[in-house]
């Protein structure tokens, strides 16, 4: 981990050095290309790890992450730092507040606080807001939360939602069976250990305290459902390209257009799976990669409404194409009415917007002010779109959830998705 703008530059340093050595691995010329191959192969795995650290360097600093939880006792040091960095202080300003020296922070950080009594970590979580639950609570409420696990060892499997997994069917319980065992065994089989791991940390953006636990079972069976797709050869190779998103937004204008967007969706290298939000999740919809890098976009259908579904597609979609593959690592969760303030999620929103509506197109409509049925259609049909991108944009936008009510599709998305096959149990 960075802990300091000094070693932030340090590593960015780094980061170039590694880059030109991929670039003199692949001109050199050898007879050998298998040990050609496993060299760049070997010098990508290090660039990737120096990004992410970068990546989260960037996070924490830029206030865009206020709150993280983590289990592990020994993760906390990771912790402290996270905290001191998204509240934005310096080892420096932490030494002044605590009344040290800052070399001493220095040689805590640097050795993940080994050489610090318990009453000095308790001095110092109490400086950076850090509870002794092992999470951090920042002052700049940006509504972004981030949970991570050091490896599956460090999950309490007991506070999985199992009964709900259980009365959901999601896996059999056989009389005088463990439940606990079972759900672990479960998770690891449908999403795999290495989803709760920090190489998978859960990004939530939501205007709700959401329970970790039923979005991590939320993720494995959205995971379980996926791979099923995959496994069948009913995927498509996947390009970071989105340039065929007007087909996408063509769609909108058709009654079975959600359908045919899952059609589209798999042609394109990505999974859509439709799976019921757990209690206490708040979750409209989610990003993530399975196994192998395939996108999986993972919609609830909360709100059973057009929309509702073609602005949460378009928001994850938005996660697929601008930040799964940048380095990050991490498996963006979503409720649509999240806090304000994340720049992720603006970026996500604005390429939502820009491709229902571009901003152009949307200046131009009149619908916005005259505020009825007619004008919206009108608008609707100029653009090319279903109008319940129209309404449902112009409610959201006035904070005015009683107008265009007959316009935004209500009901009309659950029942095409399940007549198409989708186990929407």
């Amino acid at each position: 981990m960075i802990y300091s703008d000094k070693q932030y530059g340090v590593a960015s340093a780094r980061l170039n050095e590694l880059r030109d050595a991929v670039a003199a691995a692949k001109a050199r010329e050898t007879d050998q290309a298998w040990l050609k191959q496993a060299e760049i192969a070997g010098i990508k795995s290090q660039i990737a790890d120096i990004e992410a650290e970068l990546a989260e360097y960037d996070l924490l600093k830029s206030g865009q992450v206020s709150f993280s939880k983590t289990y592990a006792l020994e993760e906390l040091p990771r912790v402290l730092v996270q905290a001191r960095i998204a509240s934005g202080m310096s080892q420096t300003d932490l030494a002044e507040k605590l009344g040290m020296k800052p070399q001493q922070v220095q040689r805590y950080e640097a050795s993940d606080y080994m050489g610090a009594s318990l009453g000095r970590l308790i001095e110092i979580s109490k400086a950076l807001g850090v509870k002794a639950s092992g999470s951090f609570e920042g002052p700049k409420q940006a509504g972004g939360s981030v949970f991570a696990w050091g490896d599956a060892d460090d999950i309490v499997w007991g506070q999985l939602p199992y009964r709900e997994m259980i009365k959901r069917k999601w896996f059999d319980m056989p009389r005088g069976a463990n439940p606990v065992e079972r759900v672990k065994e479960y998770f690891l089989r449908a999403a795999g250990p290495q989803f709760a791991t920090a190489l998978h940390r859960k990004k939530m953006h939501s205007g709700n305290a959401p329970n970790e636990y039923a979005l991590l079972a939320w993720q494995a069976r959205v995971l379980e459902k996926a791979r099923g797709k995959i496994e069948a050869q009913k995927i498509g190779r996947f390009d970071v390209d989105d340039r065929w998103m007007p087909q996408l937004v063509e769609l909108t204008k058709r009654k079975d257009g959600p359908k045919r967007a899952c059609e589209l969706l798999a042609r394109k290298g990505i999974v859509l799976i439709v799976e019921r939000h757990l209690p206490g999740s708040y979750l409209d919809g989610a990003a993530m990669l399975a196994d192998g890098g395939t996108p999986v976009v993972g919609l609830t259908l909360r709100h059973d409404r057009l929309d509702n579904f073609w602005f949460v597609l378009m928001h994850e979609l938005g996660h697929v194409f601008l930040h799964l593959f940048d380095g990050l690592r991490f498996d963006f969760f979503d409720e649509e009415d999240g806090s304000d303030g994340d720049t992720i999620e603006a970026e996500a929103d604005r390429f939502a917007l820009d491709a229902l509506i571009p901003s152009d197109l949307w200046d131009q409509c009149l619908s916005r002010f005259a505020l009825s049925e007619e004008a919206v259609k009108i608008d609707a049909e100029t653009i090319g779109i279903d109008p319940s991108i129209i309404a449902g944009r112009i409610r959201k936008e006035r904070g005015n959830y009683t107008i265009l009510n007959d316009l935004i599709g209500l009901g009309q998305v659950r029942a095409q998705l399940e007549e198409a096959g989708d186990d929407l149990d």
